[in-house]
């Protein structure tokens, strides 16, 4: 599977906000982003110009780096949104939520995205009592995610789980950190997404 091996700093400034791909680094003043908050590049200090084509590009760049999915795959969340009742742009981030990898890092058992994705792919986690090891996988309301017996005690995980709480539960997951499971009581919301993205740029882009 092709997956993003460069600098991951570099798509924080580039896209102009902090997407938390290092983890608890992120928060720590050795962030790449708070050392350098402009975009990478002899010319990233530069002021561009940028088109409204620049402005819906970068959106949907910023979004698919957020989640940590490549465009294919990006393109058929879009398309499967628009065919959802609602507001596309909201049916869109709602998917990307609702991604079991994404479930995993909310829930407090990884530091980011990508160790959540490593954890999902080597089976640590079951949900409904299976075992599921695919980071794609949808979560709905009433689904319990939890950790497997071999995995419960690994000393990432514990370290990961007494942190959580620090960095933030979205009220869409209840999170039983002495059981070391979490529950999806509701589909997520429009306002349980708290990052900086203006959804429907992408709408416009892909309208086009």
């Amino acid at each position: 599977m092709a997956r993003y091996t460069g600098a991951v700093c570099k798509l924080c400034r580039r896209e102009g906000m902090k997407l938390y791909l290092k983890g608890e680094r992120c928060y720590k003043d050795k962030c790449g982003f708070e050392k350098k908050g402009y975009p990478p590049g002899q010319h990233g200090q530069g002021r561009k110009k940028v088109s409204d084509y620049g402005l819906q590009l970068r959106e949907k760049q910023k979004v698919k780096r957020l989640y940590g999915v490549l465009e294919t795959q990006f393109r058929r969340y879009f398309d499967k949104a628009t065919r959802m009742e609602g507001i596309t742009g909201e049916n869109l981030l709602q998917l990307l939520e609702r991604r079991l990898d994404n479930f995993v890092y909310r829930a407090g058992y990884a530091g980011s995205r990508k160790e959540a994705r490593q954890m999902v792919r080597h089976s640590h986690f079951m949900v409904d009592g299976r075992k599921v090891n695919i980071p794609s996988f949808l979560v709905k309301p009433g689904m319990v995610v939890e950790l497997r017996e071999k995995s419960d005690s690994h000393p990432r995980v514990v370290e990961c789980i007494e942190t959580a709480e620090g960095r933030g539960i979205p009220e869409w997951i209840s999170l039983e950190k002495e059981n070391k499971k979490a529950s999806i009581h509701r589909l997520p919301e429009r306002g349980d997404v708290q990052y900086e993205i203006q959804e429907h740029l992408i709408v416009e882009l892909y309208s086009k």
